[in-house]
């Protein structure tokens, strides 16, 4: 199985600006995509007391475990960013593929894949990168960032020694920022001296396990609260809505009749009276400590996995995406029904750039993203979230969300009736809601009342409107990407190029690699010291773009299979390059390859079959060796130069083969996690 390997920090920074620089893109994120702030808008949200510059991010998932996934994040309006859930036991072992976006959404990967320490590691370099951007200027004016901490999964892991580690650490990373700040390449020297945060984060939504009693999430909301000092939301999950409600809504009202939500799901969670007095009781704490409190709606819904897609092993799956949204509104309505608009409601659950207008006019934050970001175009669809927000804030003449939240739905006087405000104060609001006059001056001491009335009159009528929105629908959500009938192969796929945004990790990319035929030809001993060549046949490439993957990078989730047209997943089948010889010793199972900088120049390792290569050129001669040979020859006349030992006939097709790729991979122009790896300092 893969495993993830974290990138070096210099690694991390060269690729940043050089390709920043050479090519006006991050991390394969093209700059028309970032997203910076517009004049006469104002998108940010108050978090737990935290400015945060818009109430946008990802949610904790794939997208935010590593430093490269954050980025992106950030680079497309993320002002909140929920970082990959941590917990003390972090060596499992995760089913391959995790990640089926055939339809709707579903997964069974529901924790970190790094140790805490280099959780935490991440983390802390994802948030000096993005100080680094913003003093490059990326996303001018949108700077205010919140970074958020998931944890899980119960009381006693959550007090562990190694987890209570991580949490002081992400509350003060001085000394790995004082670390990481040395390890910033001598070009780029000026920005070691940045002020980087030294505190991360002292914000977290808590993430328990699916059928973890409400006692117990009250035990740890406080224990975070009062014994570690931090802002918390609370995760729920949707059997909040109790198994029939949530039966018929799934089933009836949207169709998806084949999910199945076992019984045992709804035995042990919270119901919904338990969660009511404790959302009351750690609200009076969280006010009495003079800390946020708030509810995450909502967690992925546990199904029986009746699909083909994940092993068999795996009796359950987590549904997330269109369908989870339809839930996780309604309980947002049973919320706003019992605590209006007082409780700060966080929301994910099947969000896209299509209702997140909506959910801002609702007065949701933060509003994080996932199933959403793993569509075709990845990141960059974040860009269209800010395009349909500031389109709805135009048509209705709103300059930031409060005043969006008043004259986004149409409710706009009703709200302000039920403040029952004397008629001259109620007049002067009327007048300047109908002339686009200030709300906020007409309505004094009350705007922030009328703010939430309006809330709380917008949900519900987004909650009916989304209960009879035909694109929530099964039948909206049942058709798989099509696939066209053809199979990968190492070289020459369709060059969609749909799998690299899609890949969380930014693992996949593209190669220059000129079109041609590589001979395909064997030595043959002859006697001692001499070798006669024989022609097998000819491997023709006809793309100049080839796809390749960046095997450190990549924990083998199966998404860009599932999203490429042809079949055999190109994660598998394409050129897999590792970070180091050791990540490519340590897996050899997996075909590959890996460059090794020497004094004079560079070694590639490579696999085929499960067969181990090794190329080295001097000069015009390359050393070439394998399992039963060891030779030094010259390429362009091999049978004439061969030299060494070989107990039988030696294919020279893995040479051409990895010369061609070696080539390309470090080729001046190449811009990758190869070549940065093998130029920049602490590869």
């Amino acid at each position: 199985m893969a495993e993830l390997v974290p990138l070096p920090f210099g690694v991390l920074v060269s690729r940043l600006l050089r390709e920043l620089e050479e090519r006006g893109s991050i991390f394969d994120l093209p700059s028309r995509l970032f997203v910076g702030a517009e004049p006469g808008r104002d998108w940010s949200v108050a978090i737990h007391g935290r400015r945060a510059a818009t109430p946008f991010g990802p949610a904790a998932g794939p997208h935010t475990q590593l430093a490269q996934n954050i980025v992106p994040a950030w680079l497309v309006g993320g002002r909140f960013l929920e970082l990959k859930t941590v917990q003390v036991k972090d060596d499992l072992d995760i089913p391959r593929p995790c990640i089926d976006m055939q339809t709707v959404g579903f997964n069974v990967e529901w924790s970190q894949e790094l140790s805490l320490e280099e959780s935490r590691e991440e983390y802390v370099k994802a948030a000096m990168l993005v100080e680094i951007l913003a003093s490059c200027g990326v996303a001018a004016g949108l700077v205010d960032t919140v970074f958020d901490m998931s944890v899980g999964y119960d009381l006693s892991g959550i007090r562990s020694p190694r987890v209570k580690a991580f949490l002081a650490g992400m509350g003060d990373a001085r000394a790995a920022v004082d670390r990481l700040r040395r390890e910033i390449p001598g070009r780029w020297s000026g920005l070691r001296d940045l002020p980087y945060p030294a505190r991360i984060s002292d914000t977290l939504t808590l993430s328990t396990f699916h059928g973890c009693p409400s006692g117990e999430v009250e035990q740890i909301a406080s224990h975070l609260l009062e014994e570690v000092g931090l802002q918390v939301f609370v995760k729920l999950n949707p059997t909040l809505l109790g198994a029939a409600e949530l039966r018929t809504l799934l089933g009836d009202r949207l169709g998806y009749h084949d999910l199945r939500v076992p019984e045992p799901a709804f035995q042990n969670d919270p119901t919904w009276d338990e969660v009511a007095g404790m959302v009351d009781r750690l609200g009076d704490k969280a006010r009495r400590l003079g800390r946020g409190f708030g509810v995450k709606l909502t967690n992925t819904l546990v199904v029986e996995n009746h699909r083909s897609f994940f092993p068999p092993s795996e009796k359950v799956m987590y549904l997330s995406g269109p369908p989870l949204h339809v839930l996780a509104a309604e309980l947002v309505r049973r919320f706003r029904r019992d605590h209006g608009d007082r409780l700060p409601l966080s929301f994910s659950a099947g969000v896209d750039a299509q209702n997140f207008p909506d959910l801002a006019a609702i007065g949701l934050a933060p509003i994080t993203a996932c199933t959403d970001l793993l569509r075709a175009g990845g990141y960059g669809r974040g860009r269209r979230y800010f395009t349909e927000l500031s389109r709805r804030m135009s048509e209705c003449g709103a300059a930031d969300l409060e005043e969006l939240s008043i004259k986004g739905f149409g409710h706009a006087v009703v709200a302000l009736d039920d403040l029952r405000l004397p008629e001259g104060r109620a007049a002067a609001c009327r007048t300047a809601l109908a002339g686009g006059g200030d709300l906020r001056s007409a309505a004094g001491d009350r705007f922030s009342a009328w703010v939430s009335a309006a809330r709380v009159r917008n949900t519900e009528t987004y909650a009916d409107r989304v209960l009879s929105d035909p694109r929530y629908r099964q039948e909206r959500n049942r058709t798989p990407p099509r696939k066209v009938g053809s199979k990968l192969a190492l070289f020459d796929c369709l060059t969609c190029d749909k799998c690299i945004p899609v890949c969380p990790n930014d693992a996949n990319f593209s190669l220059d690699l000129p079109p041609g035929e590589i001979p395909l030809e064997r030595l043959l001993p002859a006697g001692p010291g001499r070798f006669t060549l024989e022609r097998t046949g000819t491997l023709t490439l006809r793309r100049e773009r080839q796809i390749a993957n960046y095997a450190d990078a990549c924990n083998e989730c199966g998404h860009c299979d599932v999203l490429c047209p042809e079949d055999g997943g190109p994660y598998l089948v394409k050129p897999r390059f590792f970070g180091s010889v050791r990540s490519f010793s340590e897996l050899p199972g997996h075909d590959g390859f890996a460059l090794e900088r020497l004094p004079a120049g560079l070694r590639m390792h490579g696999r085929f079959g499960g067969k181990t290569f090794v190329v080295e050129r001097v000069g015009q001669t390359v050393r070439y060796r394998g399992e039963g040979f060891a030779l030094e020859l010259d390429p362009d006349d091999p049978s004439a130069t061969a030299r060494g030992e070989a107990h039988g006939p030696v294919d020279l097709a893995y040479l051409r083969i990895m010369e061609r790729l070696r080539d390309a991979v470090i080729a001046p122009a190449a811009l990758n996690w190869v070549s940065v790896s093998v130029e920049a300092p602490g590869a």
